[in-house]
């Protein structure tokens, strides 16, 4: 009687063994296809990351130039209104002048009066 019922546990112990490998084995497969899977999600997200900065590189570099093209403008229109306007300045002299350049030429008034209607 004592064969059979080591037999029967013998039995049982290496079927248990066998239950236990295979939830190992099924384990360790699961961990390497979750592995798997966060590697993947991880290089899309450096994928996206590395678009996203060449973009945004790209439109600070277009926003710079913009910038650049702006003042290049500005510039060119302060000059422009120079040369059409004239500029006036007052100029700090003993006599209190006012110094005025049109197009290039200076002149300078010492006396001002009011406009006659």
């Amino acid at each position: 009687m004592s064969l059979r019922i080591k037999a029967v546990v013998d039995k049982f112990v290496q079927e248990l063994k066998e239950a236990l490998d295979a939830d190992i084995q099924d384990r360790v497969m699961k961990e390497r296809e979750m592995q798997s899977y966060i590697e993947e999600r991880e290089r899309e997200v450096a994928e996206r990351e590395a678009a996203w900065k060449a973009e945004l590189s790209r439109r600070e570099a277009e926003i710079s130039r913009q910038e650049a093209r702006l003042k290049m403008e500005r510039e060119n229109l302060e000059k422009e209104k120079s040369v059409l306007m004239g500029t006036a300045s007052s100029q700090d002299n003993q006599d209190g002048a006012l110094e005025i350049t049109v197009s290039g030429e200076k002149y300078r008034c010492l006396r001002f009066s009011k406009a006659k209607k």
